[in-house]
């Protein structure tokens, strides 16, 4: 039993050695399938999405929480987006649609719909009524406290929806690879294809160094839009994040 164990450890260790080979091998960062070309398509992809969903939550997330109604509907239908899961949406789209970045589109911006809307209807709903009923008495149409009020103030919880958004997104675009040859995922698709295990660890490596780099990246805009809107306030940086999460129930993905 220890000799089992003790060749399991030595056949990790020599996969994992074999993962970072592949990635600082010269060939691996060159040509179509190159880590850069597959990482621009995984950024592409991860933009598009987030694009897309941002088009048709934020407006309906700012409308809900400005004029305070639909509150209950909204979080019923984007909770319910949430406990979709990505990988049988996918499927399903990708037998109706074929191949091609169609399906796995749809299918990830439905994913990051619920944490994009929570943000700004959360956002906009926890801005001090008393603000608004001074800017509505100081003459300020209801368009212009949208814009000159209440999405100032919102950014913080707004921000912290996008990020929870591009952090799902970007984690589960891999899944575009299964049916479209495109971004990170191909690897780890083309890894199991062959039993090319050290290829499937490297392009998680990559997955996960993305994902890390993009979090601190929108931590720090969230620090920066918490500080325009309130210079004085001693929130926790993961605050305005951990209060999206926590409006839109968890569901399987």
């Amino acid at each position: 039993m220890a000799g089992a164990a003790g060749a399991r450890g030595e056949g990790q260790v020599n996969m994992l050695a074999s993962a970072l080979q592949w990635l600082t091998a010269a060939e691996s960062w060159s040509g179509p399938d190159g880590i850069p070309a597959r990482l621009l398509e995984h950024l592409a992809v991860t933009a598009l999405v987030v694009g897309v969903a941002a088009l048709v939550a934020i407006p309906a997330g700012v409308a809900v929480g400005h004029t305070r109604r639909g509150r209950t509907t909204v979080a019923a239908i984007a909770g319910g987006a949430r406990a979709v899961p990505t990988l049988g949406l996918l499927t399903l789209l990708g037998l109706a649609l074929g191949i091609g970045l169609e399906a796995p589109v749809i299918a990830l911006v439905v994913l990051a719909i619920p944490s994009l809307l929570a943000g700004a209807y959360a956002g906009v709903e926890n801005v001090d009524p008393a603000t608004v009923d001074g800017a509505r008495a100081a003459g300020m149409t209801e368009m212009q406290i949208v814009r000159q009020v209440e999405l100032p103030l919102a950014a913080p919880v707004l921000v912290g929806g996008l990020r929870s958004a591009v952090l799902q997104v970007v984690s589960t675009a891999t899944l575009a690879a299964y049916i479209s040859n495109t971004g990170l995922g191909r690897y780890l698709y083309t890894g199991l294809k062959t039993q090319d295990y050290p290829l499937m660890l490297g392009g998680s490596l990559l997955v996960i160094v993305l994902a890390l780099v993009l979090e601190l990246v929108l931590a720090a805009v969230q620090r920066a839009a918490r500080r325009r809107a309130d210079p004085v306030a001693t929130v926790s940086p993961t605050s305005d994040t951990m209060q999206v999460r926590t409006l839109i129930p968890e569901g399987s993905s």
